[in-house]
């Protein structure tokens, strides 16, 4: 599994109508070839920064599958105009560590 980690700045005065936008979007996300789940976030002492965070079963789903995709094309049209710079995109893995025993 692999997460992406997007931050996005979302023009200031326009947080309402990126969410709403972002609802219709999903559709487009959820649907893709080797997607497992997402959850959008929005800042608290800034609230027009935004991560959106997507599990993905390997990273070839999302930079290629789903980007190369007529899916991508659409969520992007849709959310895209409401971005005030370029999103940080960076995928990560979850490392299991091994448990600490009480001594």
């Amino acid at each position: 599994m692999v997460i992406e980690l997007a931050t996005v700045a979302v023009v200031e005065g326009q947080q309402q109508e990126f969410e709403q936008a972002f609802s219709i979007a999903q559709q487009y996300l959820t649907g893709a070839t080797g997607y497992r789940s997402y959850r959008l976030l929005r800042c608290l002492e800034q609230p027009n920064r935004y991560v959106l965070q997507i599990e993905w079963d390997t990273l070839k789903s999302h930079t290629e599958d789903f980007r190369n995709s007529s899916a991508y094309q659409a969520f992007r049209q849709l959310v895209y105009s409401f971005y005030a710079g370029t999103p940080e995109v960076l995928h990560y893995e979850v490392l299991q560590l091994p448990s600490i025993s009480s001594v």
